[in-house]
């Protein structure tokens, strides 16, 4: 998945004397809080890739000159980097068939290549959503204050702005996302539990038990970005989302599906495999005791990134 002119191999010997290999050298040592910041900042690990590529490309162009704090710069770079980013997407996400969801991440320990730094619920679903109400300055502002724990000095000069705006940004982007803003308390066996009984009820076809683990204020969202089945809108409540998910499995799962549970975007989730292939993801949030908010992702632009069915055996 990266690019291999950024990652040395076992056997290379690093020149300590050339000056690109320091800069890859720091590159590297950086990578994963890079990648963390962009994947956040653009919910896709497609376009954090190549905000990274970008990045690595630009980096090298310091050659010769005195950098003091190789993290600051390289934070710098790919914050506006993706904030120019997401002023140039914005049209194409206004424009998205149906609901636009975050590409689905990996993030079980022994699957994760990516070695992501704050892997919290900053990197949820939930949370993700939530970031779209903001724009790409307060998104950024938000993420390096609440995610990164940067100080408001760090953050004006990362963003070319003065604190006393840094601020008031931070404080308009809490405003907008602090009401809905997702908190995670179920243990790690309640979500099993949960996730265990939910295949099961869905597997058999049985409505009433699937009612019984859903919150009376549950949301199903789904995405297939016009490329695969989708429900367009957002559909609220237990009856309803129930009724939903058995008749989509009915009509749309094909015969010969392999569901995988796994950790996606740190929270439960099963990988539908068809032909060795993920064809669907889907994750959810729990909320004392019961599922709060249900994510399924079907475009397959956004699930090319995960692991075939042999990966995850």
């Amino acid at each position: 998945m990266h690019d291999t002119e950024l990652v040395l191999t076992m056997d290379e010997e690093p020149d300590v004397t050339d000056p690109e290999q320091a800069l890859l050298d720091a590159f590297n040592e950086h990578r994963p809080l890079l990648f963390s910041i962009a994947y956040r900042m653009l919910g896709s690990a497609t376009d954090a890739e190549d905000m990274l590529q970008e990045t690595w490309l630009r980096w090298r162009q310091t050659a010769g000159e005195e950098i003091r704090s190789p993290r600051a710069m390289l934070v710098t770079i790919i914050s506006r980097l993706c904030i120019n980013h997401l002023q140039s997407a914005r049209v194409q996400r206004e424009e998205y068939v149906g609901q636009w969801l975050p590409e689905p991440l990996l993030t079980a320990p022994t699957s994760d290549p990516l070695e992501l730094r704050e892997l919290d619920e900053s990197l949820s679903m939930a949370f993700l959503v939530l970031l779209e109400r903001l724009n790409p300055v307060e998104r950024a502002t938000l993420l390096l204050r609440d995610v990164f724990d940067y100080d408001y000095t760090e953050i004006a000069m990362i963003l070319g702005r003065n604190e006393a705006t840094c601020r008031q940004i931070l404080s308009r982007a809490r405003q907008h996302i602090t009401e809905d803003r997702p908190r995670f308390s179920a243990s790690a066996e309640e979500k099993e539990r949960l996730m265990r009984q939910f295949l099961d009820a869905t597997a058999d076809g049985d409505l009433d038990g699937l009612v019984a683990l859903l919150s009376n204020e549950v949301v199903l969202y789904a995405d297939g970005g016009g490329k695969a089945a989708a429900v367009p809108n957002l559909i609220h409540g237990p009856q309803d989302v129930a009724t939903l998910l058995l008749a989509a499995r009915r009509k749309y799962v094909p015969k010969g599906e392999i569901r995988k549970v796994v950790e996606i975007n740190g929270q439960p989730g099963v990988v539908g495999y068809f032909e060795g292939r993920a064809r669907a993801v889907l994750t959810f949030d729990v909320a004392d005791g019961r599922i709060a908010r249900i994510f399924i992702v079907t475009n397959p632009e956004k699930l090319s990134n995960l692991p075939g069915l042999e990966a995850v055996n």
